[in-house]
């Protein structure tokens, strides 16, 4: 029997959830994420991006309430209300917008892109890439590659480390400011170019490994220097920006790193060039989920804590200016969603057509071998039979030619009767104690939804 296959997704967003509901729901990797799903009996195929604003898995099993269950269990000390599950229609479209970065906090941002291929490189290392999510994520990296060169949705502010700057340029001047990036990962990297793109004239870079501290001030033109997280307490105090982005479980940045050895604000430092009074403010960004920042730094003077929440002006000015651009990417998901199904269908078909070829070789093989053995003798050249063969093959393939016809249209058009109906007629045994093929999956038929997981009584 040709297998069937059902996609089921499950995600927890910054819109959907709580910075403390992505820290719950985020795997040990995703590699380790893809393992667990495919530990489930009858989950072939599993699929896990888990990001700083987004952990999504995808699974591919044997029907939706298996995928669901999986889910379920995938996201079980999240609270509820914080996850959104998909069915298979909306999985495979919302996975298309996510490559696109048409569900990014920041409205087409780049960085997006790579995450899904590395967790497609990731998924693919844990066995969890078959046929199904193979043409899934490979489409919707094409999509995302699409949307960046053919319309202007990643024009000006393109990740949260450029948002960040561009805040931070609000509250203070950057131009021969000093910052401090904590943190040398990906968002880290991004908000340390957009910060000497910007004009500041030293960025410090402090992580935990010095040496990716390091590799990434030597990236940057300007001055730069790198230091460990232990030398937080000088660089925070002398930092008139600073931008966090660590993956740490709790803050590292307290109020007393932005505090002189006198006890007051290192803010504080008298009438500043700028013509302030009591010195200029700091600025601080915390991109990190959790929070780098503890609460109580904001209750300093001289210091604006920002976070992502306080991001949305940003982002919602950068949804605006990209409007057009955003209904023009709309549209290339939809049409990019609709050769996607088209392409699992003809996939579908084919195997379906190749099992008739199949069974038609076998009888043509019989026959012909029982045909030749009555003819062959001392007058029955190789040129004969080389004839009789080809004949034999002109037959079979003029007489599959119009099912192989039919059989494509009735795909497309999810008429799954007429294609048992045909097997069984080439293959009387066809389908045996299992049963008639199953349709392959409720592509492009089935009305999307999107729901919340049930609260279980232990909630």
């Amino acid at each position: 029997m040709i297998p069937a296959g059902v996609v089921t997704a499950g995600r927890v967003t910054h819109e959907s959830g709580s910075v403390d509901d992505l820290a719950a729901a985020s795997p040990e990797s995703q590699r380790a994420g893809v393992a667990d799903l495919l530990s489930v009996p009858s989950v072939k195929e599993a699929y896990v991006l888990s990001t700083c604003n987004r952990v999504e898995a995808y699974v591919v099993a044997t029907d939706a309430a298996v995928g669901r269950a999986a889910l379920e269990e995938f996201f079980l000390d999240v609270a509820t209300d914080a996850v959104v599950v998909t069915d298979h229609d909306e999985s495979l479209r919302h996975l298309l917008s996510v490559a696109s970065g048409l569900e990014s906090v920041v409205l087409g941002e780049d960085q997006i892109l790579g995450q899904v291929r590395t967790a497609y490189e990731d998924a693919r290392t844990a066995g969890g890439i078959g046929e199904m999510l193979e043409a899934a994520v490979t489409k919707a990296i094409h999509v995302g590659e699409r949307a960046r060169t053919e319309t202007e949705i990643n024009e000006g502010i393109v990740s949260l480390g450029s948002a960040a700057t561009k805040l931070a340029a609000e509250s203070v001047p950057l131009e021969n400011a000093t910052s401090l990036v904590v943190g040398a990962g990906e968002m880290g990297r991004l908000a340390a170019r957009s910060l000497a793109d910007a004009g500041v004239e030293e960025v410090v870079v402090a992580n935990r490994t010095v040496s990716r501290a390091e590799h990434l001030a030597s990236e940057l033109e300007t001055d730069t220097s790198a230091a460990p997280l232990s030398a937080l307490d000088q660089f925070a105090s002398d930092a008139d920006v600073v931008v966090t982005a660590t993956g740490s479980e709790d803050p590292i940045l307290e109020a007393q790193h932005f505090e002189s050895d006198g006890g007051v604000d290192a803010g504080s430092r008298g009438d500043g060039d700028d013509g302030t009074e009591d010195g200029s403010s700091r600025v601080v960004v915390d991109l990190g989920q959790p929070r780098d920042v503890a609460p109580t730094a904001a209750s300093l003077s001289t210091v604006t804590v920002y976070d992502l929440d306080d991001l949305e002006s940003i982002t919602a000015e950068t949804r605006e200016q990209r409007a057009d651009a955003a209904r023009e990417v709309e549209s290339m998901v939809d049409r990019e969603f609709d050769l996607l199904c088209e392409q699992y269908k003809r996939a579908r078909a084919d195997e379906v057509i190749a099992a008739m070829y199949e069974s038609a070789e076998q009888m043509k093989k019989r026959e012909l071998e029982t045909a030749l053995s009555r003819l062959e003798g001392d007058e029955f050249s190789r040129e004969q039979r080389e004839i009789v063969e080809s004949m034999a093959d002109a037959l079979v393939n003029q007489l599959l030619a119009p099912p192989t016809k039919s059989l494509r249209e009735a795909a497309a058009e999810d008429d799954w009767s007429t294609i048992n109906t045909a097997l069984q007629l080439f293959d009387p045994d066809f389908g045996g104690d299992d049963g008639p093929i199953a349709p392959p999956l409720p592509i492009g038929g089935a009305t999307a939804t999107e729901t919340h997981l049930e609260a279980t009584d232990d909630d």
